[in-house]
């Protein structure tokens, strides 16, 4: 039987790695990954590690209960937008930040964060995060 690709990225995550593919046609990276290019659709992938490293683009909080039971230990939160240094695109909780309007707005008022990721642990799951750096 084939290895699962979600229990290869949550187990690869677990060792403080970004596992993703890239694509053997285009070049382009899906993240997490998939069993095809997100970009053509070619099934002829390499798995990689991301640096995990890169841009906080935006950030925000919610309001609203967490979407998932799961994170209601953590909330409430902030989330952002990440540019990564590999040109990939991610969302993930921003851990080290209160999610309080004034702090929000300064950093976003000081233009693009450097973030590095921050691998945490929710109800035994291991969850992509971010912290400043």
């Amino acid at each position: 039987m084939a290895e699962s690709i979600i229990k290869r990225y949550y187990d690869t995550l677990g060792e403080g790695k970004l596992l993703a593919t890239n694509c053997l046609d285009c070049e382009g990276y899906t993240f997490p990954p998939t069993t095809a290019c997100e970009y053509c659709g070619s099934t002829d992938l390499e798995f990689i590690h991301l640096s995990g490293k890169g841009k906080l683009l935006f950030l925000s909080h919610g309001v609203a209960p967490p979407p998932n039971a799961r994170f209601v230990d953590i909330a409430p939160y902030a989330y952002g937008h990440i540019l990564l240094e590999e040109g990939v695109y991610v969302q993930g909780i921003v851990t080290g930040v209160k999610p309080e309007p004034e702090v929000l707005q300064e950093i976003y008022d000081r233009g693009p964060a450097l973030v590095e990721p921050d691998i945490i642990e929710l109800q035994g799951l291991k969850i992509l995060a971010f912290k400043m750096v």
